[in-house]
């Protein structure tokens, strides 16, 4: 087997080679920079974009979008919520109540993009506003709080004193998400689907169970991602996740992953989410304003997708 060229070497470890030219520069423009306790905190700021991410990463694969994960990252935040206070369910019950809504979110999605034939984009879009709607309907648009302590302690604690909780599932999360892409039927389905459909189905894979699959997968890590903003934030927050699914996206792209589907790995995406943390963070330090973090922010997501374009055109 021939070795890679430095130009295939490059284009493999683009997004890795980019956060760590990154990570020089903010440390040379700040000198707290490589502090474990701000990398730490870098790591617990992106651990819900990233899990939201690594969701979307599923998606984005086959081919699909899913701009309905911050919504449904409120809406599980909030079920959750309700079932633990409200409704006095035991913790582990009120933990299914939160994931399952999630999951039926992913699913009707799902159902809505086979079964309704509507593109990818409007069925999401669709459940980004009832998803939001349901979790204002339900919580009567105000903060549920009295969170029990065990699941608060998971949003304000350290493994063995050192480690964020957060950080502690993001990389239990990212290791499953690898497992899945990597190790299992349903992983190689998705890249197969996001690489031609039609090929797909006419080799033997049940298009429509994958696509159920996927999305419910997608609203599942959202549902998680809303369990852990209600730990973090010590209540369950109706507005939680907004915008998130844009970060989510971005992440997933910055990583390495195509719109065009078939591309894409759980490690792009979570290196895209560091680099979004590091931006963030690395701007927060330098004291610059939170609108021009916005346009970096833009421009960065910009020459992600231009330089997806330009390696596809010179493949074909």
């Amino acid at each position: 087997m021939s070795r890679p060229s430095f130009r295939e070497l490059l284009s493999r470890s683009g997004p890795l080679g980019g956060l760590v030219l990154l990570c020089a520069v903010m440390a040379f423009l700040s000198p707290i920079f490589l502090t474990f306790t701000n990398l730490f905190n870098v790591g617990t700021q992106i651990a819900v974009i990233a899990i939201l991410a690594f969701g979307v990463t599923f998606v984005i694969i086959s081919g699909g979008i899913d701009l309905s994960v911050g919504s449904v990252l409120a809406l599980a935040g909030i079920v959750f919520g309700w079932a633990a206070v409200s409704a006095g369910l035991p913790l582990p019950l009120a933990v299914a109540a939160g994931l399952g809504a999630g999951a039926l979110a992913g699913l009707v999605n799902g159902l809505l993009i086979t079964l309704g034939n509507l593109p990818p984009f409007i069925a999401t879009l669709a459940m980004l506003s009832a998803a939001r709607g349901l979790a204002l309907v339900i919580s009567g648009g105000i903060p549920i709080s009295d969170i029990p302590e065990s699941i608060q302690y998971l949003g304000s604690r350290d493994l063995f004193g050192v480690i964020p909780l957060p950080v502690v599932v993001m990389v239990v999360m990212w290791v499953i998400t690898v497992f899945i892409l990597r190790y299992t039927y349903a992983g190689r389905c998705m890249y197969a689907i996001g690489g031609n459909e039609e090929a797909a189905r006419l080799s033997g894979i049940n298009v429509f169970v994958q696509k159920l699959l996927v999305y419910t997968l997608s609203g599942l890590y959202a549902g998680i991602a809303g369990i852990l903003t209600t730990a973090r934030l010590a209540s369950a927050q109706p507005q939680a996740g907004f915008t998130f699914e844009l970060d989510a996206i971005a992440a997933v792209v910055i990583g390495g992953a195509s719109l065009q589907g078939g591309v894409g790995t759980a490690s792009g995406t979570l290196i895209g989410a560091f680099i979004l943390g590091v931006l963030r963070n690395g701007l927060n330090l330098m004291n610059v304003s939170a609108f021009w973090q916005q346009v970096v922010i833009g421009v960065v997501i910009a020459l992600a997708v231009m330089t997806d374009t330009l390696r596809r055109r010179r493949k074909r």
